[in-house]
């Protein structure tokens, strides 16, 4: 039997199931493409000369790895010329981009955090690009990079498709475009991504979770309870011993969760309260929300559900609580009582 290519997966969807259109098959691949030169980049490592600081800040203010900047504009470059695209909004960009006047303008918007986990870079460990894709309002002022925000504040409900790649002992792309989620497999000789899972299912329930220990003092009390709750074991309410795994490269994490289940957390702390949460709602919590729901899974703030969450401003950061359904409510009760 033939290989499942990206493409063809793509082709059979846009046919058999009508779940997305011509444009944002075309999309997909490009973005797909531009991951494949993300790996290719960061494989080369210190040979490519692409280790280490860029010697500048990206909007939040955090360091930019050099591989930031590249791979930021991989996917600028990669898909600007399409016709597919109205803008483009990336975590390391203040602004939205604009497709350049000399190509044509599409109905699509995507966002993305174009490499995930980049502290993790230079000790070799695995990273990731997570994007999403929205439709563009009708109408939408696209006149300048300022008004062009707006079109992009939209809940994780209109999602129209959302991945990740992550960049470890193989290449990976995990994708959704409302269909469930497919996970492909990067053919480094015929330099194509091969469909080799279909319909992944997280597991309700679990006996991992992901959590950043050395915050504890700044946790609220829910998830203070409720990580006291799994150490205890077997001992305590939960019945269960708990392993505890934490990579901080969130597509790492995510996709361990994809794979085998777990819990991932970075909840609401004293020491990112006045930014409103860690993760960023538009390049992070969304995309990963969906695919985990899509997953079966879950994905809520501790209080709400991520996707139903109204943005306000492109680089909103949110508390992120996802992974197997009945544990994510377990703690999500917790807040709620």
């Amino acid at each position: 039997m033939a290989q499942r290519t990206l493409a063809r997966y793509l082709t059979e969807e846009q046919r058999d199931k009508g779940v997305i259109t011509g444009d944002l098959k075309f999309l997909i691949e490009i973005v797909s493409r531009a991951c494949q030169a993300i790996s290719v980049a960061i494989g080369k490592g210190g040979l490519g000369g692409v280790l280490g600081e860029a010697g500048s800040d990206n909007v939040q203010g955090e360091a930019q790895k050099k591989l930031d900047v590249l791979s930021n504009d991989i996917l600028l470059d990669a898909n600007e010329w399409g016709g597919h695209l109205a803008a483009m909004a990336s975590e390391e960009m203040d602004l939205p981009h604009l497709v350049p006047h000399r190509f044509p303008k599409g109905e699509y918007l995507l966002t993305f955090d174009p490499l995930d986990g980049s502290s993790n870079i230079d000790v070799n460990v695995s990273i990731g690009t997570i994007f999403s894709v929205l439709k563009c309002p009708e109408g939408a002022d696209l006149s300048t990079p300022e008004a062009a925000e707006k079109a992009f504040l939209q809940p994780g409900t209109a999602q129209v498709a959302a991945g990740y790649a992550v960049y470890g002992p193989t290449t990976l792309l995990v994708l959704t475009v409302g269909d469930g989620v497919a996970v492909f497999t990067l053919d480094r000789e015929q330099g194509h991504f091969v469909l080799t899972q279909e319909n992944v299912r997280i597991p309700e329930e679990t006996k991992e979770f992901a959590i950043n220990m050395s915050n504890q003092r700044f946790w609220e009390a829910p998830v203070k309870r409720y990580v006291d709750e799994m150490v205890a074991g077997k001992s305590g309410p939960l019945g269960k011993d708990y392993n505890m795994r934490w990579v901080a490269s969130m597509v790492a994490d995510v996709h361990r969760i994809m794979t085998r289940g777990g819990i991932f957390m970075y909840p609401m702390d004293e020491k990112v309260r006045d930014k409103g949460g860690k993760l960023r709602l538009m390049y992070e919590a969304n995309p990963m929300a969906l695919l985990v729901e899509q997953a079966g899974g879950a994905a809520t703030t501790g209080r709400k559900r991520i996707l139903d969450l109204q943005p306000t401003h492109l680089h909103q950061r949110v508390p992120v609580i996802l992974g197997s359904k009945l544990e994510v409510e377990r703690v999500t009760g917790y807040h709620c009582n």
